[in-house]
């Protein structure tokens, strides 16, 4: 898939921005996101803090969020940013203290299912296949509600 970014429109981002920051524990580790907001209220950068500064961690996941501020720079589309690292699998993963992501393949993981549930609208989401808990209940609900439709009108037959 190509994407096509607009360089020559840089939307600098004000001074002073709104944003919010996430805390979130996965696995025994600690991971801290910051997202700051466009006056228009899109996302405008990312912030990841995660370990020692100076360690390997610290700097990759860094370097991750320097990467996505830049694509937002440049007009990438942020599904389009966050599609390669959903699933992405490797340490730390598993349980997150996060209700609405309680399990995540890794941080990288947990960071594009975030920023797509606080960022995308539910129908970008859904075609990221990234749901909340609460909608991935409600999904299942649905489902087991038309199976047993399906099977009472096949046993009236």
């Amino acid at each position: 898939m190509v994407v096509r970014a607009r360089r020559h429109q840089h939307a600098h981002l004000p001074r002073r921005r709104s944003g919010h920051t996430t805390s979130v524990t996965i696995g025994a580790e600690l991971f801290c996101l910051t997202a700051n907001q466009r006056d228009d209220g899109s996302l405008g950068e990312v912030f990841i803090h995660w370990g020692k500064h100076g360690t390997s961690a610290a700097g990759l996941v860094s370097s991750y969020a320097i990467a996505l501020s830049l694509g937002l720079q440049h007009h990438v589309p942020l599904a389009e940013l966050i599609r390669p690292g959903l699933d992405q699998f490797f340490v730390p993963n598993g349980h997150t203290d996060d209700p609405e992501i309680p399990r995540v393949r890794s941080a990288v993981d947990y960071i594009a299912r975030r920023l797509a549930i606080d960022w995308l609208p539910y129908a970008e989401r859904a075609g990221l296949g990234v749901y909340t808990l609460t909608e991935r209940v409600h999904r299942a609900g649905t489902w087991i509600a038309a199976s047993e439709r399906d099977l009472r009108h096949s046993l009236a037959r």
